[in-house]
């Protein structure tokens, strides 16, 4: 889950003042808007020490009006909010409709700073953040943009972080003792923490997890995030004024067609009132600004993903591939009936480019396996009984039995990758489908299956190579479709997508396994192995 901000990504000093003044121009005008709207914004902080929260905090409050900015940082309670049930200080502290609310050690620290520390069992974890979520749904409910910062650093990198803050005399203080033993229990509090996003992430309150390392990078990922989160709130709320302001003005017979509605009786549109026209104007507003977006697509450009991370040059010698993937198939057969014989399922799962080679590296799994125990399931667009369910039902329909194979060649990913990049899928249902997934992969892997989720990774020049490929050699010709080349042409989004989606669903029980596809050979033999490893060790706990 955090592998995504562990890139090392930065922005340079340039950059970032080509940045600063048009960005604070914008959030300041926001603000503004905001101040008539009928919503309050909060923003949550969070994260590991030293990643900086304050520093976030510090530079919101600088680069907007603070009048309109309540801040707080909450330590242990004070006898008199004991006194009290443990949410009303947060009550208290909410900001009023059309300001900003930034938030330090909020609610999710003492749950959190227990579990890390294992003064709480995760029952007790979990029931404490079912009541954050009934907290945070209620303010959602109400109409609260809801905003989750997770700072993240690395081990190294918190390390170099605590002792350059400690170095300098006039930072030093910042750095306390709690918070080496702190780093000296980082895994204890990963942990915690991966299990408090997947628990709390949901579309009204999504965590955003925030690559500490570099201050401008940091800085520009919070205040883009916050501009974008304000403006799309602020165009939504117009847009359902103007329609709820639309429909009491219209009379009873010139409504829009319901479903009762004779097409007969439907009158044309009225003028629109002065609300409606307020409306508009508002929306009209909210037009980015060309200034500030142009950089910013000039510095994601140059920002590494998650994929750029892979080594594309992985390559495995004719002879070695060979031994590898014998020896492979052979250990796959064995674990496949010890599998069987125990009643241990299995789901494989594919994603990855168009000629990545996944049915190539399918067809090598399934030589190792006996043909009455498998099944693959090839995934297209959904049929019109699949269009009338919910988007996980076709999933969950093809679910084995004990001891047997599922393999989907491509899957429930698809809702975050192309129905998200196509428009398939509403903002809503795509940003919703992340929670909905890890809490689909979470009853599987409770269940007792093994869970193995492959991204098969090509650069675009491999890939160009294999379409001109499959052009020119007769039996593969059919694989090559108009629809390919069209999503050759959207491979930036498509990679936006990818990243999102690693960040927010590979977690501790259901991780994403990256693989270097350049090389069919080295992906195959990957891919095999990883499946072999995961099964064994699921069979060694019985």
């Amino acid at each position: 889950m955090f592998r995504t901000a562990e890139l090392g990504r930065k922005v340079s000093k340039d950059e970032f003042e080509r940045l600063a003044t048009p960005l604070r121009t914008e959030l300041l005008e926001l603000q503004q808007l905001l101040l008539q709207a009928d919503f309050p914004v909060i923003v949550l902080f969070s994260g590991v020490d030293g990643g900086g929260k304050g520093e976030s905090v510090n530079l919101i409050n600088e680069w907007m009006d603070p009048r309109w900015i309540r801040t707080r940082a909450y330590g242990p309670p004070s006898d008199e909010e004991r006194e009290r049930p443990e949410f009303w200080r947060y009550w208290r502290d909410l900001p009023p409709k059309g300001q900003v609310g930034l938030f330090l050690s909020s609610w999710y620290s003492r749950p959190f700073m227990e579990r890390a520390s294992n003064k709480i069992d995760q029952p007790a974890f979990d029931a404490a953040l079912e009541r954050v979520s009934a907290f945070e749904k209620t303010l959602a409910d109400d109409g609260a943009l809801i905003l989750k910062f997770w700072m993240h650093l690395g081990k190294d990198a918190q390390r170099k972080r605590l002792k350059t803050l400690e170095k300098d005399p006039l930072s030093s203080w910042r750095v306390t003792q709690t918070d080496w033993d702190h780093w000296r229990d980082y895994d204890s509090f990963i942990d915690a923490a991966e299990r408090l996003i997947q628990r709390t992430s949901v579309a009204h309150a999504q965590w955003q997890i925030i690559e500490g390392e570099d201050h401008r990078y940091r800085s520009v990922t919070v205040l883009k995030t916050l501009r974008d989160a304000i403006r799309n709130q602020l165009a939504e709320r117009a847009a359902l004024k103007a329609v709820a302001s639309l429909s009491k003005e219209m009379p009873k017979d010139e409504k829009p067609a319901t479903a009762e509605t004779k097409p007969d009786q439907v009158k044309s549109t009225p003028p629109k009132s002065a609300k409606a026209k307020a409306s508009d104007q508002l929306a009209s507003s909210l037009s980015t600004n060309d200034d500030v977006d142009a950089v910013l697509g000039e510095m994601h450009q140059g920002l590494p993903s998650i994929l750029h991370t892979l080594e594309m040059d992985l390559d495995l010698s004719k002879k070695h591939y060979e031994k590898e993937l014998a020896f492979e198939q052979a250990r796959l057969n064995e674990l496949s009936r010890k599998a069987k014989a125990k009643g241990v399922s299995t789901v494989l799962m594919f994603e990855g480019w168009d000629a990545a080679g996944k049915g190539g590296a399918i067809r090598r799994l399934t030589k190792s396996l006996d043909a009455r125990d498998y099944q693959v399931i090839p995934v297209a667009a959904p049929t019109d009984e699949e269009k009338a369910q919910h988007y996980l039902w076709r999933f969950w329909r093809h679910m084995s039995r004990a001891g047997r194979f599922t393999i989907f060649d491509r899957s429930w990913y698809g809702r975050v990758l192309v129905e998200r990049v196509e428009g398939f899928a509403s903002r809503n249902e795509w940003r919703r489908a992340f929670s909905e997934i890890r809490d689909f992969e979470s009853q599987l892997v409770d269940h007792g299956i093994v869970l193995s989720k492959f991204w098969v990774h090509i650069t675009k020049d491999e890939q160009l190579s294999r379409f001109k490929e499959r052009e020119e050699i007769p039996y593969k010709r059919w694989k090559l479709t108009e629809e390919d080349w069209r999503n050759r042409d959207k491979w930036d989004e498509y990679e936006t997508a990818v990243n999102e989606m690693v960040e927010r669903t590979s977690t501790s029980v259901a991780p994403w396994t990256l693989v270097e596809g350049n090389s069919k050979k080295f992906a195959r033999v990957k891919i095999l192995r990883t499946v072999c490893d995961d099964l064994e060790r699921r069979l060694k706990k019985g």
